[in-house]
């Protein structure tokens, strides 16, 4: 594969840094919450010389979305995510509480809207952006072709799926997008998932127990 993925897990989640050897980047699903979470993933860039060209989301569930101001500040770039999430942005604080975070300052804002049929271009890769909602209305999948591998945010995870018990989840319509537009790709894609370990697709089709 030319494409290299940096993968950590800050307050449990799996955020992503995506290159190639031109050096320019991709940040996906910026979970850093803690100061030192944010110092690991803004050393990893500087000290490889990374050029952070988009920041993208999966979907604005809080989790995703706490170092997104950080990165913005650090590197110029805008948040990227469907807008069909915004309504979890205006409830940011809600949501923290919910879960039994204390409010971190203002949440991110969306500077640029992506949707299904758009196109995530750096360095040499083409990520097509596939809306899949369900686990929220916004979430989104962002697929590389060529480099067979994708990432699926909380939409697919190793033999489960995302849960659909939060505002406007709805069970039907995720279990239905995912088997139309990623159970139907080559067997051999990777899946890269907002929680837990790396599957494919070719595994998932087989084993995961809400597809069958």
């Amino acid at each position: 594969m030319n494409v290299k993925v940096f993968q950590f897990n800050p307050v449990g989640v799996n955020t992503y840094v995506v290159y190639d050897e031109t050096k320019e980047c991709t940040i996906i699903d910026a979970g850093c919450f803690y100061a030192d979470e944010k110092e690991h993933l803004l050393n990893f860039i500087l000290d490889n010389d990374l050029i952070v060209k988009h920041m993208i989301n999966t979907h604005l569930h809080f989790d995703h979305v706490f170092g997104c101001n950080f990165i913005s500040e650090q590197f110029g770039v805008v948040l990227e995510a469907n807008d069909k999430d915004q309504f979890l942005l205006d409830q940011f604080d809600g949501q923290l509480r919910m879960f039994g975070f204390n409010p971190v300052g203002e949440a991110p804002k969306i500077g640029k809207v992506i949707k299904e049929g758009d196109m995530i271009e750096f360095g040499d890769q083409r990520f097509f952006v596939i809306h899949v909602p369900g686990h929220s209305p916004g979430s989104l999948v962002f697929y590389n072709e060529e480099e067979e591998c994708l990432f699926a945010g909380d939409v697919l995870f190793r033999d489960s799926i995302g849960r659909t018990d939060l505002a406007r989840g709805n069970h039907d319509e995720l279990v239905a997008g995912i088997k139309s537009k990623l159970m139907t790709l080559p067997p051999e894609t990777l899946v890269y998932s907002g929680h837990g370990p790396n599957t494919t697709v070719g595994y998932e089709k087989k084993h995961n127990p809400y597809l069958q």
